[in-house]
């Protein structure tokens, strides 16, 4: 019995990139399809391969071609280079193999980001962690950026990329007062 499935990544927010997998039981016959979907071509199946393989989902092995193993490139020499789906590619596809059960797989930690400090965005924090937070019209008065870009900032950089919580509320006198509290 074998296994038809797909490892994917994702390159944006609604974009997948993937390689399919055959798995049939034997270690020797974890290939991933070739050539690769007909999508996914030049510079865009190298950057994808390559960062299946830097995540551990799948490995370049020499390529049998007297058995009819699929050529992902050719080296210098004149060899062919297949790919094969790692024991970490195939869990993420679901199929637990002997090595997998025993090995659970270690999920690194993401990169904790930092702004530079003396940037337009390390302001734009200094004055969201103030104690009185801070509103659109001082941060546009202070950045010289316009109420959109300010809102954007918050919304993309410090929420979605540096994972910081925003919050905001109505004070009396000033407005929407925005506030980053840890």
């Amino acid at each position: 019995m074998s296994t038809r499935a797909q490892i994917a990544i994702q390159i944006g927010p609604d974009a997948w990139a993937h390689v399919y997998c055959h798995y049939d039981g034997y270690p020797s016959h974890m290939l991933p399809a070739l050539p690769l979907p007909e999508s996914l071509r030049g510079g865009a199946a190298a950057k994808v391969v390559s960062t299946m393989i830097a995540k551990g989902l799948i490995e370049e092995v020499d390529a049998d071609t007297r058995k009819g193993e699929p050529v992902w490139r050719e080296t210098g020499d004149g060899h062919g280079v297949t790919l094969i789906a790692t024991n970490a590619g195939l869990a993420a596809i679901g199929i637990e193999t002997e090595s997998t059960a025993a090995e659970p797989i270690d999920k690194a930690a993401p990169k904790t980001r930092t702004p530079r400090a003396g940037t337009k965005q390390a302001t734009l924090i200094a004055m969201l962690r103030a104690p009185d937070g801070a509103t659109i019209g001082e941060v546009s008065a202070a950045l010289q950026w316009a109420p959109h870009t300010i809102r954007g900032a918050m919304a993309g950089a410090l929420k979605k990329k540096l994972g910081l919580v925003i919050t905001s509320g109505n004070t009396g006198g000033r407005g929407r007062v925005y506030t980053i509290r840890d």
